[in-house]
């Protein structure tokens, strides 16, 4: 390729693998550095777990896998695609982004160019990464090596918006690496490139996107509590709103996953480092975060009326989002546990999740399809492909005697086909 580059690529997840792939697929030599050396064996083998790469794809002859930091020296340009979740206390968790500066910065020779994707909060790659890259490789950033931010916006299970077709931002420390960092980029995203001005201005830029989200579907989850005391199916006043032409088409749900919540608290944390109070942005994080609790309510005040007690309820669905194995802060884990306290016995089915990874993230078994008991209720949780095609039968077999209740949280199920004897609930 013209730029000439040769890339690692840090952080093998649903970020990192898709950009290791597109460049070498492109034929630039990439090496993909991941700690987990569980991982680096798999794709070694073809197997990506995140079911966002194929076989074919990892067996590009210019893409290696590696474990090993040492294999890093042989790169001029490091992209870090490590996680940035938040910690118990909702604070931002930089540790793998300074783990991985401090990698890098082991392998870094002068001339070399380190870009970061990880969402952070303004001011991060700046104020916590290059002190750290300094200190790891004896260079100064500015003079011996330079740095830009290129926010990550992979959206996992998604196969219409790829790395690939998605306008990638990109921002530098100054104006010659920015140069670069775009020729980079550009050789492979096709969609285009918009250079931002800082690299604060890129940060806010990405941290800005999901906050957004965040709230407009706070806006849907509220509404959805205001209409349920009203007696009106929101799914009913959405569609009759959307008919403006300028109505945003939001629908409420269970927001978690890595991106929209979490990243706001990342904007909010800054802010209120620099002495600013922000008040919408953690009113629609309260919302969200309670949207589990609240159906896991709803699901026991119907059991409640039809006198079902403490009853089998059976939850359809783990992971973060429909169609994928990815089951980082999942909302439907405030579900289950919320109806565990109320004393009541939960059975979890998906298709996709891991069952190990279930287990150790949240101590929560997977049932096989063979070991669902029937149930009193059914919440179907994450719309899976594979539920959404069985429709109503689903929730049918699952019933005892194909009566109950079914808690269809993103209104999936057709509400006019609704069998006789089970009673329906919409978020």
């Amino acid at each position: 390729m013209g730029h000439g580059r040769k890339i690692a690529v840090i952080g093998l997840g649903y970020v990192g693998l898709p950009v290791a792939v597109a460049f070498a697929r492109a034929g630039v030599p990439v090496v993909g550095f991941d700690i987990d050396a569980g991982r680096i064996r798999e794709l070694q083998a073809g197997h990506d777990r995140t079911r966002e790469v194929d076989e074919a794809e990892l067996a590009v002859p210019v893409l290696t896998f590696t474990a090993n930091p040492a294999d890093l020296a042989v790169a001029d340009f490091f992209i870090i695609t490590v996680p940035t979740p938040i910690d118990a206390a909702r604070r931002p968790d930089l540790g793998a982004m300074l783990a991985a500066s401090r990698t890098v910065g082991g392998a870094l020779r002068p001339g070399a160019i380190v870009v970061y994707e990880s969402t952070v909060y303004p001011g991060a790659v700046e104020e916590d990464c290059i002190p750290v890259l300094e200190a790891s490789s004896g260079l100064k950033a500015g003079v011996d090596f330079s740095v830009g931010y290129s926010p990550e916006r992979i959206n996992p299970g998604d196969r219409q918006h790829r790395f690939e077709t998605i306008v990638k931002v990109v921002s530098a420390l100054d104006a010659p690496t920015l140069d670069i960092v775009a020729d980079v980029y550009g050789s492979v995203v096709r969609a285009g490139i918009h250079r931002a001005p800082s690299i604060k201005v890129a940060e806010a830029a990405k941290v800005i996107e999901n906050t957004q989200r965040d709230l407009n579907i706070a806006f849907m989850n509220e509404l959805s509590a205001v209409f349920d005391h009203l007696g009106i199916d929101t799914g009913d006043v959405l569609a009759a709103a959307a008919t403006k032409w300028n109505f945003l088409k939001f629908h409420p749900g269970l927001v978690g996953g890595h991106c929209i919540g979490v990243d706001p608290y990342y904007l909010t944390y800054r802010a209120e480092k620099a002495g600013y109070d922000p008040q919408v942005i953690l009113a629609g994080r309260r919302i969200n975060d309670g949207v589990g609790k609240r159906i896991a309510r709803e699901c026991i005040r119907q059991l409640l009326k039809r006198r079902s007690g403490h009853g089998v309820v059976t939850v359809l669905g783990v992971t973060f989002k429909e169609n994928v194995p990815d089951i980082r802060n999942s909302k439907v884990v405030d579900i289950i546990g919320e109806l565990q306290d109320f004393g009541i016995s939960v059975q979890v089915h998906d298709p996709l999740a891991l069952p190990d990874e279930v287990r150790h993230e949240y101590g929560i078994g997977l049932s096989g399809d063979a070991e669902l008991q029937p149930a009193d209720a059914v919440i179907f949780a994450v719309p899976h492909d594979e539920y959404v095609s069985a429709g109503w039968a689903l929730p049918e077999r699952l019933l005892k005697d194909g009566r109950g209740i079914v808690l269809d949280v993103k209104g999936r199920l057709d509400r006019s086909l609704c069998p006789e004897g089970i009673s329906l609930w919409r978020l």
